[in-house]
């Protein structure tokens, strides 16, 4: 069964002051693993056993590209004491996604940070957004990513809201990727025209069809994303992980 997570950039303004008290509050809910955006200012030793102890599992991280371009070996040294299942490159800055050779290049340092990373038995990816969703030769640019990486090498994060946001549909593209897609990032979208973030189940995503895609296509964690919450985020948290469970069970 699919597992549930959450990524802390959610937390991220809680988190500054109080890391590991907010850690606490994430397992009280019920998450079953999380996926990190930085490591606070614990030493990466003890913030594995913090996690542990919680009885969460350390899902992935969010890494930044230029990160993996400066400092990848302290990257995989860092993941590999975490002991993490996977990395994810979350962003891309915009004088360097604006072509189709920018995107080659990209594809081509992606194979290999890949390669790097399975040294070691972990996986490493790419998160989307909305932006990968232009064209070269007909062909989305977040496409043309994949096409020209290899698959076990460079898995997809798909953050399904982002292609919704794309005007695609989130499940037509995990059948697209069935079983490069381990991970998917969940939120939802308001119903006004603004399209907003909103709490998983609270707003015009049709999960019950995300959720039968994912489970045909071996997606091993949900984890829920909250770029902005509206509410306290962890009551934002709270809600999307009641939808969740409450519809897994079904």
């Amino acid at each position: 069964m699919n597992k549930i997570g959450v990524q802390l950039y959610t937390l991220r303004d809680l988190m500054k002051d109080a890391f590991v008290p907010t850690l606490e509050k994430v397992a009280k809910i019920g998450y079953e693993g999380v996926e990190f955006a930085g490591y606070g200012d614990m030493p990466i030793k003890a913030l594995r056993d913090v996690v542990v102890d919680l009885g969460l599992t350390p899902v992935s991280s969010h890494v930044s590209l230029n990160e993996l371009q400066n400092r990848l070996s302290g990257v995989i040294e860092e993941a590999s004491v975490l002991q993490l299942e996977y990395v994810f490159c979350p962003y891309l800055p915009e004088e360097l996604r604006r072509s189709k050779s920018d995107y080659q290049q990209l594809a081509e340092f992606f194979n290999r940070v890949g390669e790097s990373f399975a040294e070691v038995d972990i996986r490493f990816g790419y998160h989307n957004h909305a932006f990968e969703f232009l064209t070269f030769d007909n062909t989305f640019a977040l496409d043309y990513l994949y096409e020209h990486t290899q698959k076990e090498y460079v898995k997809a994060e798909l953050d399904l809201y982002w292609i919704a946001y794309a005007h695609q549909d989130p499940s037509e593209y995990i059948r697209r990727y069935a079983g490069r897609c381990p991970v998917v990032h969940l939120k939802d979208m308001t119903a006004d025209d603004e399209r907003f973030f909103a709490e998983v189940g609270h707003g015009t995503l049709n999960w019950p069809g995300i959720l039968s895609a994912a489970e045909e296509s071996d997606v091993q964690w949900y984890i829920v994303e909250q770029d902005v919450c509206r509410n306290n985020p962890l009551e934002s948290i709270q809600m999307s992980f009641e939808f969740l469970t409450q519809l897994r069970s079904q």
